[in-house]
């Protein structure tokens, strides 16, 4: 039901797009404000640098909130971080990234408070060094240089109620004796994810709703260790562990079906689901330091293991025009566990020169076995048919090898460049010993990429700073995407995923102006080939043999959907005002998308669907080759209440205009967020509350050539009350243990 949840919407990632242009993702950790007397925000040659020692707003606030306030960051859905014009953000702590699950991470950063951040660097073009994807962009926390022995920690609760209730609590703790240094914490939650659907779909002819809601329950635990230990002066060894369980039991769908046809059918369907996870990460790294000047040489060994179980029971009922629910048409059961388990290792070797000059080469290797063994079991009640069973056991070996090559120079005061690339190569082979068609018994691809990197910076004066990246990236599909299984929705209405999905590239370019390090111009372009997107086929499916669907159907089909760019234009500005009382940072631009995609056959299934049932229907081609223009603004404001900083009152809002994509055109956005913080010693209490207006609804719509059209309105309960209580503990100065990049790291993103 998840499944269904994340793919038929599309609704966090394309919103997120939407908003943005919002994983892997990562951890942070305890932050301590300080006395404010300027803000500081520049341009450093591939990075944004935001000094938060220097902001008003560091102060009482968790990690979460604080990097919500950063420049070009933000949180549209409370959740995830994005980084504007990127799809995706990567958080990382001095230069590592962790080895939180990315599950855990909200959770994490909310239950953490800011405490001893040093700066925030914001990179909107990874150079060839970093392991990412698509137009994946990185947040890097640097943290204080200060430390002693010692312990600290924190303890968090909070309670969050929209449609249902929820409640999380969080234990963190910080130890250094020495030479050695101890992290761990613990976290978890129960929730209610709850979303109410209406979704229509059909031609002038035919056409199906369905209207209702869906209640995914969720209980999370999970946590960290991380042991670090300085064996001398020049190197460390660290082990870190990274764990996160999550249950949801008894996921409910209730949709009413209204099916339109020569006559009016109404049917009920009735969804019940029972799933749990567990994700796994051992990682090993061992750091030495090979001169003064800072060069230094990282190795890392990982291991991964990521198992889900998913278990649903799909029943369609006969109902009326009364919503009756009657005697029981069809039902579906279905086993679908994943089980992945990767092996990864990584050498880093950067080399420092007296003249600017610093050299970095690396490679990588992750080895993946995903094991997907699905049972798919279909009774037909009226007429009563004999069990139609569908075992699919799907089993995806990957192996991926990766080098880079980059060169960063100083070369004057004013100039500065970086040049690199990244060579990867990449073998895969899906396996099925039992699938439907002979194409999907053995899926081999082996791929081989050259991916380079540019980067230059030009300081003018000490007022103006301009700036250029070129960066060439690939997309992989998640191994959910690769699966060849149906998440049901209703008998007529489900996702495909599709195990013929292939890479795709990603062309990246941005030029950026800066004005007094407060205000900017940012400039963005994307070429993407071969999009990994999701686009619904619909009409009378006809199989290739010819036989014909009794009932028009809907399927959101995970494919590769033609090339897509992306234009944005975005002036900002980050400053404060009257004595730092007010801080603010927004930024309003334009983005330009340009869609050319098309499909007509379920590229699994081979079926082609027609207008209308018979000899006289004809086959029906889902486009989208429509541009769009829209207007995105967002704010962030924090404004301090008292001269003694203990009372702080934010203002968030956004608004993102109807822009075109993949599913068609997605209506305008906005969301207004208040909240409302005191400080009181050790201790913080905050009240938020998200979408006051309950404007943050989803609503998305297209109309074919054809006659096709295809409709969703979906509600997430955005609007919610959060109050939460924090209180910290023991010596604030410790520092907390070195975070370590993990080799497994670029897998974990493609588990979710």
């Amino acid at each position: 039901m998840k499944r269904i949840i994340l793919s038929m919407a599309i609704i966090f990632g394309t919103c997120a797009l939407a908003q943005e242009k919002k994983s892997d993702t990562a951890k942070t950790k305890n932050i301590e404000g300080v006395t404010i007397t300027k803000q500081v925000f520049k341009k450093q040659s591939d990075r944004f640098v935001y000094d938060v020692a220097a902001s008003p707003i560091a102060k009482g606030n968790t990690t979460f909130d604080l990097l919500k306030q950063t420049p070009l960051l933000s949180s549209t859905d409370d959740k995830t971080l994005k980084i504007a014009g990127k799809n995706n953000a990567l958080i990382y702590i001095n230069g590592r990234k962790s080895n939180m699950d990315s599950e855990s991470l909200a959770q994490f950063l909310k239950n953490t408070p800011a405490e001893n951040i040093q700066k925030i660097e914001v990179i909107t073009v990874p150079g060839s060094e970093y392991q990412v994807e698509s137009s994946d962009g990185i947040i890097n926390i640097v943290l204080k240089k200060k430390m002693s022995d010692g312990l600290n920690g924190n303890m968090r609760m909070s309670n969050t109620t929209n449609k249902y209730n929820g409640s999380q609590a969080s234990f963190s703790a910080n130890y250094r004796k020495n030479k050695l240094g101890i992290s761990a914490s613990l976290s978890g939650g129960e929730n209610i994810e709850a979303q109410t659907y209406t979704l229509r779909n059909g031609t002038a002819k035919t056409s199906n709703e369905s209207v209702g809601d869906v209640d995914d329950p969720n209980k999370n635990i999970g946590g960290y260790l991380n042991i670090d230990y300085q064996l001398n002066d020049k190197s460390n060894l660290a082990l870190s562990w990274n764990t996160w369980a999550n249950k949801s039991y008894n996921s409910t769908v209730d949709l009413f079906n209204t099916i339109k046809k020569t006559n009016t059918e109404y049917t009920w369907s009735k969804n019940r689901e029972d799933s749990r996870s567990y994700n796994n990460s051992v990682n090993l790294n061992y750091e030495l330091k090979t001169d003064s000047l800072g060069s230094k040489l990282n190795v890392n060994a990982a291991y991964l293991n990521y198992r889900r179980f998913q278990s649903t029971d799909n029943q369609t009922f006969a109902s009326d025009i009364n919503r009756e629910v009657g005697k029981i048409k069809t039902q579906v059961f279905q086993d679908l566990p994943q089980i992945i388990n990767n092996f990864s290792g990584m050498v880093d070797y950067n080399q420092k020169f007296k003249n600017d000059l610093t050299v970095s080469i690396g490679g990588n290797y992750n080895k993946t076995k995903t094991d997907n063994d699905s049972k798919n079991i279909t009774y037909s009640f009226n007429p009563v048919k004999a069990p139609d069973s569908r075992p699919n056991h799907f089993i995806y070996d990957e192996n991926i090898y990766g080098m880079y090559l980059t060169l960063e120079k100083k070369i004057s005061d004013k100039l500065s460049g970086k040049i690199g690339a990244r060579y990867e190569i990449t073998n895969s082979l899906g396996t099925s010993d039992n699938a439907p068609t002979e194409a999907l018994r053995r899926i081999e691809r082996n791929y081989k990429n050259l991916l380079p990197y540019l980067s230059l910076n030009y300081t003018i004066n000490d007022k103006n700073n301009i700036s250029y990246s070129f960066s060439s990236r690939m997309r992989r599909p998640s191994f959910w995407e690769l699966n060849p299984v149906r998440n049901i929705l209703t008998d007529d209405n489900y996702t495909q995923n599709d195990p013929f999905v292939k890479a795709s590239s990603t062309y990246n370019q941005e030029l950026t102006y800066m004005f007094k390090n407060s205000y900017f111009l940012i400039l963005n372009h994307s070429y993407i080939q071969d999009v990994i997107t999701q686009v619904p086929l619909q009409g009378y499916p006809v199989s290739p043999a010819g036989k014909e669907g009794e009932n028009p159907a809907l399927r959101y089909i995970r494919t590769n959907f033609g090339n897509k760019q992306e234009m944005s234009a975005m002036v900002g500005i980050q400053k404060s005002f009257f004595k730092q009382y007010w801080t603010t940072n927004f930024n309003i631009g334009v983005q330009h998308n340009i869609n050319n995609g098309s499909l007509d056959t379920d590229p699994t299934t081979g079926d082609r669907f027609k207008d209308e049932k018979g000899t006289h229907g004809k086959f029906i081609t889902y486009t989208n080759k429509t541009n769009s223009t829209s207007l995105l603004i967002q704010t962030n404001n924090t404004v301090r209440l008292d001269k003694k900083k203990t009372w702080f009152f934010g203002v968030n809002y956004f608004f993102v205009d109807k822009q075109q994509i993949e599913l068609g055109s997605l209506k305008n956005l906005m969301s207004l967020d208040l909240s409302l913080k005191k400080m009181w010693n050790d201790w913080t209490f905050a009240v938020n509350v998200n979408d006051v207006l309950n404007t943050n609804i989803v609503k998305i719509e297209d109309f074919q050539e054809n006659g096709n059209y295809n409709y969703i309105h979906q509600n997430r309960y955005n609007r919610s009350l959060t109050v939460s209580l924090t209180y910290n503990f023991g010596n604030q100065k410790v520092k907390k243990v070195r975070d370590i990049e993990g080799a497994s790291d670029t897998i974990k993103s493609r588990t979710r």
